[in-house]
């Protein structure tokens, strides 16, 4: 019962699906992190079945794509979408540590964030055209939206959390072996079931998304010395990047 109260605080949270109320617990918060993979298969099956549908009724494809680039960031109320926008202004702007967080909070969009904008749209349009076009693999944008969250989960969860993030912390803080367990058996289940839709392509997908997710937060720990949500955002919005340029790239296989 609790998890199923950490996963719809989850859900309140980080989707933007409507719910009939909105609660909030902070001795829930690990459960909240911990089920965050459990929004990312509500997204990705949204994701999944909008795309199967458009491209059964055989809609011109342009429209297909352009819908189902900014479908998940719809889904997911933009927020991560915020975080990748956010770092890549103050990761970009090459300044110190100190004024980095400076632009990092800063509500105001800089040029950076909207040249990142654009290069992140063109290429995920572009992948999304090719998947349209093709139609395989589908179900493999599921797995995507799982493992890119169970990644932020298990950041958020083992990793030093950026000096001024009370945010993080508070969700990082108390964190037992369980929590922990329960997502790694997400991500193996996730994995597993990525094989036996799609053999070899499912495990190079998956892949492909934790370690796009993995170089990123290489990146931006080592820029900020901790993780935050921003940051969080931001490679989780590299990795599904990454697994959806791999399914590209893999229609044919």
């Amino acid at each position: 019962m609790r998890y199923i109260r950490g996963f719809y605080m989850s859900l309140g949270m980080f989707c933007a699906i409507p719910l009939p109320t909105y609660i909030w617990d902070e001795k829930l918060a690990k459960l909240m992190v911990a089920t965050f993979p459990l929004v990312g298969t509500i997204i990705g099956l949204i994701w999944w079945l909008t795309s199967w549908v458009f491209i059964a009724f055989d809609l011109p494809l342009m429209m297909v794509a352009s819908i189902l680039t900014v479908m998940p960031f719809l889904v997911a109320g933009f927020i991560h979408l915020d975080g990748y926008m956010d770092t890549s202004d103050a990761l970009l702007s090459r300044r110190s540590l100190e004024d980095s967080l400076i632009i990092l909070k800063d509500p105001r969009v800089g040029a950076f964030a909207v040249i990142m904008l654009v290069i992140l749209l063109l290429l995920q349009f572009g992948a999304m055209y090719t998947i349209a076009q093709n139609g395989r693999y589908l179900a493999l944008l599921v797995v995507i939206c799982v493992l890119s969250r169970s990644c932020s989960s298990l950041g958020i969860f083992t990793l030093q959390h950026m000096s001024g993030s009370n945010y993080t912390a508070m969700l990082g803080k108390d964190i037992g072996i369980g929590c922990k367990l329960f997502v790694v058996s997400i991500v193996l289940v996730a994995i597993v079931i990525a094989v036996i839709y799609a053999g070899i392509v499912g495990l190079l997908i998956a892949l492909a998304t934790v370690i796009g997710y993995s170089l990123a937060m290489r990146v931006v720990y080592k820029a900020f010395k901790g993780v935050s949500g921003d940051l969080l955002g931001y490679c989780l919005v590299i990795g599904e990047l990454c697994g959806l340029m791999a399914l590209a790239l893999l229609q044919n296989i």
